[in-house]
């Protein structure tokens, strides 16, 4: 075919704005079905996946040849009219006229996933393949529409979005779990926990900001909750208290699995997703304080003390009695990060929240009000042992214009995998890190 003849391009998500036209859509062969005069490639491109169907009396010999001898993930130009088809993937199919071979895989060394049962570290080993399934695929743009979400209703609610950096000198979640790197020849800083303390500072400049990025965090954790790199969306707000944090995280979760809904049925579809449970995702969420918890915890069989933190078990068992995500409040000082605000009334206990989310998904979002004061902030830095030093800018926020201030952390891959009704959240990032593993 000479450019000159060439038809509109498109995408297959475009495909029931052109019914009854000649197209042009360039992808993949996803998948090749054959019954005897008439072969069916499937196509795929990214935007979604097509039937075509080649008919052996309607096209040269030699093309009708091409498309059956077509090899798994081939690169391909197929060109032909749009028609409706209800039981077809999608609801169009395409009447191949016409095949361009961009690249053919080599029957020699095939596509390695193959429709057959694959091992996890099979699939982990070739994720930069596995990205190409449909479940996948399916997976990953729920994340867009998790992070587009995120990002349209902070901002529709007067945040400012604030880059904070990667490479910190100081610990924000304990020393325990930072990765350590060499800062040319004269320092070691290290890869962030959290943009958080940084937040702080671009809050009393701006009031409401967020950040959204990678964290790090050096556990030596192998639970299908556990990534070593994640993204974490933080809000940050001037002038907040507890009560205002939990009303943001709470809005701000109903409104992502509203938009999930409303966009990426298809995808959930594809998963499997029971919506109905997601369709329950509404305000006001069940509140207790983390002594309630406990005692909840004790009536189900936990042997959990009073003072320790929550294990996954026990987030577990907190939420089974909910369809809800649960918002637990005012957990020991002791085990809270430095930077945690008592509460006066109860100085043992801190103005901080968890929010664990429904089906034993554990806790999505961790955040609360922050120390204001001077003073206690310090007596914090050094109970914890760390030093002031680090600290000496994040100090400062205290003594120029300090007010009561609050925000959280939500971790987005947990969240996606919640939404998703996934197993592990290896499948919810492109390429995941995890304890034992770097590549690809």
């Amino acid at each position: 075919m000479t450019p000159a003849a060439r038809r509109p391009r498109i995408s297959i998500v475009q495909a029931g704005l052109h019914v009854g036209e000649t197209v042009e859509i360039p992808g993949w062969l996803y998948n090749l079905r054959r019954s005897g005069k008439i072969a069916f490639p499937i196509l795929r491109d990214g935007t979604g996946i097509l039937q075509c169907v080649a008919v052996k009396s309607q096209l040269p010999e030699s093309l009708f040849e091409s498309v059956k001898g077509l090899t798994q993930e081939s690169s391909i130009i197929v060109t032909g009219r749009i028609r409706q088809e209800p039981r077809a993937p999608g609801g169009y199919e395409l009447d191949l006229e016409n095949l361009e071979i961009f690249q053919r895989v080599p029957e020699a060394e095939p596509y390695p996933i193959t429709p057959k049962e694959h091992g996890i570290d099979f699939l982990l080993d070739h994720r930069h393949l596995w990205l190409r399934s449909r479940r996948q695929h399916a997976v990953l743009k729920i994340r867009h529409e998790i992070s587009r979400a995120i990002r349209d209703y902070l901002d529709s609610h007067g945040f400012t979005l604030l880059d904070t950096p990667v490479f910190t000198p100081a610990a924000c979640e304990g020393t325990t779990t930072l990765f350590e790197v060499n800062y040319f020849d004269h320092e070691k800083v290290y890869l962030t926990q959290s943009g958080q303390l940084y937040n702080e500072a671009t809050a009393m400049a701006f009031g409401k900001v967020y950040t959204f990025g990678p964290t790090f965090r050096a556990e030596r954790s192998k639970t299908r909750r556990h990534l070593t790199e994640f993204w974490m969306v933080e809000p940050e707000m001037a002038y907040a208290t507890l009560e205002d944090v939990k009303q943001v995280a709470e809005e701000l979760i109903v409104f992502v699995v509203g938009r999930v809904l409303e966009n990426r049925r298809a995808e959930l579809a594809v998963l499997e997703r029971d919506v109905s449970k997601l369709e329950n995702i509404k305000a006001p969420f069940p509140r207790m304080s983390y002594d309630q918890a406990v005692e909840l915890l004790h009536q189900k069989g936990s042997e959990i003390q009073w003072g320790a933190d929550f294990g996954g078990t026990d987030e577990t068992l907190l939420g089974e009695d909910f369809n809800l995500p649960v918002m637990v409040d005012r957990f020991p000082t002791a085990i809270k990060a430095f930077y945690m605000q008592p509460d006066p009334e109860r100085p043992e206990v801190a103005l901080g929240v968890d929010v664990l989310a429904p089906e034993g998904y554990g806790e999505i979002v961790g955040g609360g009000q922050r120390i204001h004061e001077l003073d206690l902030l310090l007596r914090r830095i050094d109970e914890h042992g760390l030093p002031r030093e680090a600290f000496d800018w994040y100090i400062d926020l205290r003594r120029f214009g300090t007010v009561p201030h609050g925000g959280f952390g939500m971790g987005l891959e947990r969240c996606i995998a919640w939404i998703c009704g996934l197993e592990h959240v290896r499948e919810t990032i492109p390429f995941p890190r995890m304890l034992y593993r770097t590549r690809p």
